[in-house]
């Protein structure tokens, strides 16, 4: 009856009025349920802060595990190849290669070419030593190997159990593959004063195929060559070819490759792993494996 006699203008203000009225009870609810809400994001963020910070330790890790540079010789490119994943794996460094004749190695790192470590001929990281450019105490020996013969696959192996059979074969091929000695490559080196102890450097040379770096075999597999002579490790990589065997023993010419730790590397700790690595028992079965031992 009451609210019947209200006039019409205080009837139409009542429901504004119940508002306000509940807002007070209404407050403390909402209130209540953002308080829940604001808890459930913390523990959220409690929970996620151990794994956030894994990843963050994990990222500054692959920072700080920087990438560590080889500069190495012909014949041990692929033994160094097939090792260095491995070593990754294990120390989150990154390991890059490269390769070229021990001549041009001397020559690069001698003006000055940033490097962390060397594996090159053994007298040259000597003589990298007296030039200040390999730290003096660092030097391991990590591989040796031999020279040996390359005719195309298919072909007769040819007689080379001798000296003169050697000889024999290399008048009678149509031509010979080796390594420029003008490039500094060890194995050319040798061999192109080996053909004047052998009295056939004018006959070999004449038709001689020379090669700045990398493969011989290559020359032998494409048919530009019809023998070829290099280390050992560096014939069996390639395809379409065969060794036909080592050079004989006494004119045989065993090449050693050292490791040498660059005199400015940025991390000393890192590169002298990484030379223990190549030294240890895991580059073992892989030498044999490539036509090389350790020394």
């Amino acid at each position: 009856m009451l609210s019947r006699a209200l006039p019409a203008q205080a009837r139409s203000r009542e429901p504004s009025l119940t508002r306000t009225l509940r807002a007070p009870l209404a407050w403390p609810l909402a209130h209540k349920r953002k308080t829940r809400a604001w808890g459930r994001g913390m523990k959220i963020l409690a929970l996620g802060l151990p794994l956030g910070a894994a990843l963050l330790a994990a990222t500054a890790q692959a920072a700080f595990a920087g990438d560590l540079k080889v500069l190495t010789a012909g014949a041990m490119r692929a033994v160094l190849v097939a090792l260095v994943s491995e070593f990754e794996q294990q120390t989150g460094h990154r390991v890059t290669i490269e390769n070229a004749t021990a001549g041009v190695l001397t020559k690069r790192i001698a003006e000055g070419e940033p490097f962390d470590v060397a594996i090159i001929t053994s007298p040259v990281v000597d003589e990298l030593i007296n030039k200040g450019k390999i730290v003096p105490g660092s030097r391991v020996e990590v591989a040796k190997v031999g020279m040996g013969v390359a005719v195309k696959a298919g072909s007769a192996l040819p007689d080379i159990s001798t000296v003169e059979a050697f000889r024999r074969l290399l008048l009678s091929a149509k031509s010979v593959a080796y390594i420029d000695p003008r490039a500094g490559g060890s194995s050319g080196i040798y061999f192109d004063k080996l053909l004047d102890r052998l009295g056939v450097g004018e006959e070999v040379r004449a038709k001689a195929k020379l090669k700045q770096g990398g493969y011989v075999a290559e020359l032998v597999a494409n048919g530009e060559a019809e023998v070829g002579v290099h280390q050992i490790s560096e014939i069996l990589p390639v395809k379409g070819v065969l060794l036909a065997g080592p050079l004989p023993a006494e004119i045989q010419h065993t090449t050693v490759y050292a490791a040498g730790l660059s005199a400015s590397t940025s991390d000393p700790s890192a590169a002298r792993s990484l030379i223990e690595f190549f030294a240890g028992p895991a580059a073992g079965p892989l030498l044999k494996s490539r036509g090389m031992d350790h020394p």
